[in-house]
Formats: structure tokens, C-alpha cells, sequence
């Protein structure tokens, strides 16, 4: 099918046909027979790089053409920000594209002048609570990686969203976009979407199982060179040898990081001089925005060739990596499945070197099929590859047997709905009934009967679950039951806050209960929530952290019996990840903080996340409630954003001034902006360092062309200074 038969305007057709896009894959014609651009709704299973995004982009420039407004929804932030850099291309055609991942408690109305808005699934549910006003605008809503419905953590809120959408705006076309879904027609049925399901690929997959020196396809052999006694070495530098690049899957993040050091060792002898340059800049740069053992160990491994990719990086290294693959320069990312969920980074060859995974109540578990398919599917890069390989690698004949018959061969699982728990549906309950949704329980009925769960199951077996959380949001006085069911105050707010009504009822409770009211206090509250993933205890923290309890045990709103062991060990992983933060916001190292508790910079960064967001709800309620606590709450919120102490907030609203140099000015006795603006440029930069002194003095609207003038800075300048600035925590241990 010609693009220049399509019902798009020209300019649209002629921004595709100048950037050589000239006729559809088989399953995008398809789409478009079925109506994908006579506004139909469309679900498209369809293999990675089959041109899923293109229908996408399609539906959305046609409507926004006829005075629409797009919603296209992500399962994770990187994501987010990745379709959000694809779609800024369209400014050309006067399309103008916001992204909103921010806080969740934000109506983020000025979005609302842009054209296309990328948002996460918790994002998107966040504005709907919140009542933004341009949602009920919206005319097109895709759904990408529409799979994750089966998440235990991210399938309800993705799932009551649409429900929530296809209700504000009924007449909306839905595209949902999967590579994997085994009861694809299902999904399609609950859309009202026409089901594009195929196969075809641009590029050629092989699947194959790899044994004895051999990769055996399904109808041919692929002899391997042996050079190392690890066989994915082996694969690794036959791909580079060939020109193609690697993503091999390992099982956990020591796996993998073991496994880049040893792909590196060995790619390292084959790189030119050329590989060798540009692979030392990433290094340098990796360097440069770490402060961990990690960073030398990944940007060493960079160095050959190599790199490791997982959730305990910091969000700068894995962009670095990311960015160094996609740019040819590194050869090869060894990583954790978390890269196969989203991220476009296809490879020659994919290779999975271990199929079973840790599960804490069963042991080595086979993953899904589904994660297998999700993996092999970054095989083969459309353009550059002239085929794709996905390896698994089998430890015996019967192994080998086995993974052909299980993987190979086998069809992805069913997708099922996670949404049919207390947990999964409290919070969505609350919401349902704050935004008007529903009034009486036989409407939350109702609306919920228009999930996907309802679909597959019928919405009265949620009865029981429903009545269990009216239940739980009387007592704790978030709805009141009074000629239909209405939200309180305290519900209004909890929902707003995008917190769980059960960490909303332990903050307020703990808030009443506490004697006295310190950082540690509030901290190990937020951390006693169900919003706060709760770090492990190991084997040798017992001993530690149960000493910290003994000896400071007034600061605890409340310490459960040693005796009910359960509870005491749960409330022990409570007060390890309480004592996390209270070491990042005391300025301990990140390097420390990884070693003392078993976490990357990147886990430091995500617990950050969360509690800022837990403090700052927390802050709310105290407020609301009339408690104590609320003053300390505001300030640790700011404390947990920058990981600093409470002197030192004035120093970080200058952009490029992290904790560790606000520490070093405020040492050197600068203990706020208008005592750094008596300070000359050469006094700075004996700091800091000449750049940060210079981006200091050039917010402080200062002249530093002689480098020892003095700073002069205007009042309004300060004001906005003094503001709490939004930082990354990749500046933070700067």
C-alpha cells in the first residue's frame, strides 16, 4: 500500500515520503483497511519493528489535523521521554508535543496548549483525579505496550485508566500497541478494536537454541569458534566478528555485571583504534557523573567494548550506555530483562544466557514466555541487519529439548487482568468515587464492570472485594455513607495525592500517635506505607538495625512486639530503608550508602523518588489534620530532593551546585546567595571549580569578564533562586 494513498493531508504524507517512508508494511496496511484513519478503534499485536508507532503517529497527525488532541500513554518514564524526542519531529507540520511524568498531584493545565501530551499510565490516572481540564479534549488515546495489563504492579492503573478515558471521552479512538499478547482478540473485544495481529517482521528473526559449539535453528546449524570457555563470550565475538552488535539477558544485576567484565576482557583484543576513542570519551563521561565503585567498574568494562545495563545505574550512566549502543560505539549491553520492556535498542544478536529467575517463594524459576518473546524481539535492527538472531543457551540435551519445546515453539501466555485484589482496587475505588465516577456501590459496580477484568470475569465476582474497601475508606472517615456515597476532605486529598487510602490512613494515624516528631520519625513513617518498597534484610542486618531500634526507640510512632516475628522483621526492613534516607539527606557518599546497604545509585535514586513524594503527601495530611509534623515534613521533602541538610537548600536552588559543592561553599563560609554575592570569581572558582563558578556568577546575573569582579545580582533573580529548583540526582553528589 502506497503512503500516497492514505487519507492524510499532503503535508502529512510529504513529511513520511521525505524521510523515505514511501509504502506500509503488510500488518500497517492492514491496520489501515480495518480503519485505522476511519477513526476505529485498532489493537495491534504486531512484532518490535513492524512499524506499531507509525499507526500511532498516523491516527494522532490525522486528528490533531482536524482540531483534535492526542494522549499517547507509556509504561515507564525512559520511554516517555523517548516517544517524546520521536514527536517533537512533527514540529515542522505546526504540531506542538508536551510530556508530563512529574508530580503526581500536579493539574499540569499548561500542557494543555500542546497537541500530543506523553504521559505514564500512573501519570495520566493522576491528571484524571486531579480533573485536568484539556482530558475531556482528548480525541485519540494510544495505549503502547498495552500488554503490561497482566502487571501485577502497573496492569490495574493502566486498566482503570482507559476505563476512565473511554468514559470522559466516548467518542476517542483507542490504539493499542503489543509485540506479545497471547489472547490478543481478548484485549480487542474489551477495546471494541479491530485486532491487527501478524507476525512480519522487516527483518528476519531466527530463533534458535544454542548447544555443543552449535546454534541450531529450526531447519539449520550455525557452527560457533571456540575461544573462551563461556559460550556467550563465544557468541558475542562471533556477532562483532561479523559486524553486529549484542544484547545479552542475564538473570540478575551481579550476573550481568560479571558477564560485561568477561565480554570486555576478550572484545577488548579485537577493537581498532578508532572503537578504542571513542569508547574512552564514554568512559571519561561515565566518570564524570558517578561517584561509585560501579561507575569505574562499568566505565572500565566501557572501555573494551562492554557494557551492563540495570536498574541500580544512575539514570545519567544509562543514558550514557543507551546513547553509546545506539551510536554503534559500544558493541555490547549485557543486562537485566528490565531492558526488553520499551526501550528501542535492537541488536544483530540477542542472547539469553540463564531463562530461570530468583522468585523469594520458589526459588530459580523458567521466566514467561512472554518476557522470552519480548527479548527476542530486539533482535535484528530494520536497515542495518540483514537478519536477527535470539539465542537461548541450553546446559544439557535435555535442556536443549526443553527450550525448544517451551520457548521456541510456544505461543506467548494469556493476558490476565491483576485488578481483582484489596490492594489493586482500593486506591482505584477512592478515585472512582472523588471524581464522580460512580456515587452509590452498586454505580462503582457498575463502572468497574467496563474493565477488562469484568471482560474476562464478570464484575460480581468483585463484589466482595469492593464492599471489603467501601468498608476500609468508611472507617478511616475518606467516604461517608449518607444517601449515597461522597468523599471527604481527607479522601479528596488522599486520591489527589496519588497515594494508596492505606498509607494516607498510616500517615495520619502515625502523625497522631507520635510523641515527639524527628527526621527519623517521619522518614521511617513514609517507609511504613505501601507505596514504599521496602529494602531486604540480609543475614548480617539483623543485628545492626535491631540496635538502632533499642536505642532509638522513642522516635518510632509506634514499635510492634519481638515476640510476633512476622511483624518485627517487616518493621526491621521498614527502619533499614528508613536509615537509607536518613544517610542520604545527612550527605553520607553514595558510595557508602551502596556498600552499607546492598543497593546501586540508581536504587538510592528511586527510593529518593518515592519518599520525597511520601513527605510531601505527608506534609498535606498534617496539615488537613490539624497534627504536628507538617513544618519538618515541607522541609524534609526539600532535604530528600537534593540529599543534602537543611542549611544547605538556599546554596542548591543554583542550577550545577549538587550537595557535595553546596557543602564545600557553605565550608568555605558562603552560607547563602547574598553572602555569595560579595564573592569574586577567582574566590569561587579555588572552590568549585572555573565552569560551576562561572554558571554561578552567570545566575547571579554577575560580570565575570576579569574573573575577580564582584557578583551583583538582582532581587527578582534571588527570589527565583531561592525557589525550589528541580534538580536530577545526577548532580547531586556534585
Amino acid at each position: 500500500m502506497k503512503l500516497e494513498t492514505l487519507d492524510l493531508p499532503e503535508n502529512i504524507i510529504r513529511f513520511y515520503t521525505d524521510s523515505g517512508i514511501e509504502e506500509l508494511y503488510p500488518p500497517q496496511a492492514e491496520a489501515v483497511e480495518k480503519g485505522l484513519l476511519g477513526n476505529k478503534n485498532i489493537l495491534a499485536a504486531i512484532p518490535t519493528a513492524s512499524g506499531k508507532t507509525l499507526l500511532a503517529e498516523f491516527t494522532m497527525l490525522k486528528s490533531i489535523a482536524s482540531g483534535g488532541k492526542a494522549l499517547y500513554i507509556v509504561p515507564l518514564r525512559a520511554l516517555a521521554s523517548e516517544k517524546y524526542e520521536r514527536f517533537r519531529e512533527f514540529a515542522p507540520l505546526g504540531v506542538k508535543v508536551g510530556i508530563s511524568t512529574g508530580d503526581f498531584d500536579s493539574r499540569d493545565e499548561w500542557l494543555g496548549i500542546n497537541d500530543i501530551i506523553v504521559a505514564t499510565s500512573e501519570k495520566t490516572d493522576s491528571l484524571l483525579r486531579n480533573e485536568t481540564s484539556w482530558m475531556e479534549e482528548i480525541t485519540t488515546v494510544v495505549a503502547d505496550e498495552i500488554h503490561l495489563l497482566d502487571s501485577a504492579d502497573r496492569g490495574p492503573t493502566l486498566e482503570v485508566t482507559l476505563a476512565k478515558l473511554m468514559r470522559l471521552n466516548p467518542d476517542a479512538q483507542i490504539i493499542g500497541l503489543s509485540a506479545t499478547i497471547g489472547n490478543a482478540y481478548e484485549i480487542a473485544d474489551w477495546l471494541g478494536a479491530q485486532l491487527v495481529l501478524s507476525d512480519w517482521r522487516p527483518t528476519e528473526l531466527r530463533e534458535g537454541v544454542f548447544l555443543d559449539d552449535t546454534i541450531n535453528f529450526r531447519d539449520t546449524q550455525k557452527p560457533i569458534k571456540k575461544v573462551n570457555n563461556d559460550d556467550a563470550v563465544n557468541l558475542v565475538l562471533d556477532t562483532f566478528e561479523e559486524g553486529g552488535q549484542c544484547l545479552v539477558f542475564e538473570s540478575s544485576r551481579r550476573n550481568c555485571v560479571g558477564f560485561a567484565r568477561r565480554a570486555s576482557s576478550s572484545l577488548s583484543k579485537l577493537l581498532d583504534e578508532k572503537d578504542r576513542t571513542a569508547l574512552n570519551e564514554i568512559a571519561d563521561e561515565i566518570l564524570d557523573t558517578g561517584e561509585t565503585e560501579t561507575a569505574a567498574v562499568l566505565a572500565n568494562c566501557i572501555k573494551g567494548g562492554a557494557a551492563f545495563h540495570h536498574a541500580g545505574l544512575n539514570a545519567s550512566h544509562r543514558r550514557l550506555v543507551e546513547d553509546g549502543f545506539r551510536q554503534n560505539k559500544i558493541k555490547i549491553i549485557s543486562s537485566t530483562p528490565t531492558l526488553a520492556a520499551g526501550l528501542n535498542l535492537p541488536a544483530r544478536r540477542v542472547i539469553v544466557r540463564n531463562y530461570k529467575r530468583y522468585d523469594p517463594n520458589f526459588g530459580m524459576q523458567p521466566i514467561p514466555v512472554l518476557e522470552y518473546k519480548q527479548m527476542a524481539g530486539r533482535a535484528g535492527r530494520p536497515h542495518l541487519d540483514p537478519y536477527g538472531e535470539s539465542v537461548l543457551i541450553a546446559k544439557s540435551h535435555i535442556d536443549f529439548e526443553s527450550l525448544l519445546e517451551h520457548y521456541i515453539d510456544a505461543d506467548p501466555e494469556d493476558i490476565w487482568s491483576k485488578l481483582g485484589t484489596e490492594n489493586a482496587l482500593r486506591t482505584h475505588v477512592l478515585s472512582i468515587i472523588v471524581n464522580g465516577f460512580a456515587t452509590t456501590g452498586e454505580g462503582v459496580v457498575g463502572f468497574l464492570d467496563t474493565t477488562f477484568f469484568a471482560h474476562q470475569q464478570k464484575s460480581w465476582s468483585l463484589k466482595s472485594v469492593i464492599d471489603e474497601c467501601l468498608t476500609f475508606l468508611v472507617e478511616k472517615e475518606m467516604i461517608v455513607e449518607k444517601d449515597g456515597l461522597h468523599p471527604t476532605k481527607l479522601g479528596t486529598i488522599i486520591s489527589r495525592l496519588y497515594i494508596d487510602p492505606l498509607s494516607g490512613a498510616l500517615i495520619v494515624s502515625g502523625l497522631k500517635r507520635s510523641g515527639i516528631i524527628t527526621d527519623l520519625t517521619l522518614l521511617h513513617l513514609v517507609a511504613s506505607t505501601p507505596d514504599m518498597r521496602l529494602l531486604y534484610m540480609r543475614s548480617r542486618d539483623y543485628e545492626w538495625v535491631n540496635e538502632f531500634v533499642m536505642s532509638h526507640r522513642e522516635e518510632f510512632s509506634e514499635v510492634p512486639s519481638q515476640f510476633k516475628a512476622t511483624d518485627y522483621e517487616w518493621f526491621l526492613g521498614e527502619v533499614k530503608t528508613a536509615l537509607l534516607m536518613l544517610d542520604w539527606i545527612n550527605e553520607v557518599s553514595a558510595n557508602d550508602i551502596t556498600k552499607r546497604f546492598g543497593v546501586g545509585e540508581g536504587d538510592i535514586h528511586a527510593f529518593g523518588d518515592t519518599a520525597k513524594w511520601l513527605m510531601h503527601a505527608t506534609a498535606n495530611l498534617a496539615n488537613l489534620t490539624g497534627t504536628q509534623g507538617a513544618d519538618k515534613a515541607r522541609e524534609l521533602e526539600k532535604r530528600i530532593h537534593y540529599g543534602a541538610g537543611a542549611e544547605l537548600l538556599e546554596l542548591l536552588g543554583l542550577e550545577g551546585v549538587g550537595r557535595v559543592r553546596a557543602r564545600k561553599l557553605y565550608n568555605a563560609g558562603f552560607k547563602s546567595l547574598t553572602e555569595l554575592k560579595r564573592a569574586g570569581a577567582k574566590t569561587l572558582s579555588e572552590i568549585v571549580g572555573p565552569k560551576t563558578a562561572e554558571k554561578i556568577l552567570r545566575q547571579l546575573g554577575a560580570n565575570s569578564r576579569n574573573g575577580t569582579e564582584k557578583l551583583s545580582i538582582e532581587p527578582t533573580t534571588m527570589d527565583s533562586l531561592m525557589s525550589d529548583g528541580q534538580k536530577t540526582f545526577n548532580d547531586f553528589e556534585k
